[in-house]
């Protein structure tokens, strides 16, 4: 009986540069983008350091148009996908070969103010809960004389 194969990643990196978007013939969308994923090892002084990993990540369809509109350099994400090996050959003849990430699910995380770069204006954090004030506003004590003979226990 043959083993199943499984072609999983999922990661978490900040974008290197800004997205870049291109349609294709067919009016699909490709976003093409750059992460940096740190690994920790310890140095030749036995201290720990961060050696950053690079990676291309494609995002295809409407996710892609929609990192390519949110999305900037040094922003943090999360992704979800699979691994894939292209060849190609150079106009000198050179042979070449990368492992790309396809993109299956990408979650934006931080939010806008918290990046250094610019951004798109219309970019807004939303909450589940709207934030009532009056919940934190310092309650008044009852009128009246309150005794310590009051408390129940």
């Amino acid at each position: 009986m043959a083993a199943t194969n499984i072609n999983r990643v999922v990661m978490t990196g900040n974008l290197t540069r800004d997205p870049e978007l291109r349609n294709l013939p067919s009016g699909m969308a490709v976003c093409s983008l750059r992460i940096a994923c740190n690994t920790r090892r310890k140095g030749s002084g036995g201290d720990w350091e961060d050696k950053p990993n690079y990676f291309d990540v494609t995002v295809w369809g409407a996710q892609g148009e929609n990192c390519a509109r949110f999305l900037s350099k040094g922003r943090p994400i999360a992704l979800d996908g699979r691994l894939e090996w292209r060849e190609w050959e150079t106009q000198d003849g050179q042979k070449r070969q990368a492992v790309d990430i396809i993109a299956d699910s990408v979650q934006f995380l931080g939010g806008r103010d918290e990046q250094s770069g610019g951004g798109s204006p219309e970019f807004s954090v939303r909450r589940d809960i709207p934030i009532d004030d009056r919940d934190f506003q310092t309650a008044s004590a009852p009128a009246g004389n309150a005794a310590d003979d009051d408390i129940p226990f």
